[in-house]
């Protein structure tokens, strides 16, 4: 899956749009914008391209449309990092450089969801496994 990459205007609607739990209209992406000095219409059109490129989820409420993201923030930037990994011709090598490269915190975060995602894999796993097998082959009744 490719990850749509934001310039400048579009990740601070972007920003706008994730740090709010609700769905927002133009006009309140555009008062949160008010430092940069921007038309409404800009700020309507950049909602509008958004939508198009399946970042944004748009709705209708009367007159107004109302944007919410599709994917939050983390998942957004775990698509950039997963689609930056896929352009090396080592992934290894990559993911070793990576991990050196993360501070203690990180490093422990990053073993912390490691260790999840391998027992929620086995655990997937044993409940496939332990599932009793349905209907009778041998025609025999018990």
């Amino acid at each position: 899956m490719q990850v749509a990459k934001f310039g400048e205007l579009e990740r601070a609607v972007m920003d706008v749009l994730w740090g709010h739990r609700e769905p927002l209209s133009v006009r309140a992406v555009h008062e949160e914008l008010t430092g940069r000095n921007l038309a409404y219409t800009t700020v309507m059109t950049v909602l509008t391209r958004l939508a198009a490129k399946n970042v944004v989820r748009r709705e209708r409420a009367g007159r107004a449309w109302l944007y919410t993201p599709r994917t939050s923030r983390d998942e957004y930037v775990a698509g950039l990092m997963l689609e930056a990994l896929a352009l090396t011709g080592d992934r290894d090598s990559a993911l070793t450089r990576f991990a050196h490269s993360v501070s203690t915190d990180e490093a422990d975060t990053l073993r912390h969801a490691l260790v999840q995602q391998t027992s929620q894999r086995e655990g997937a796993v044993l409940r496939n496994q332990s599932r009793p097998i349905t209907g009778s082959t041998s025609g025999m009744n018990r």
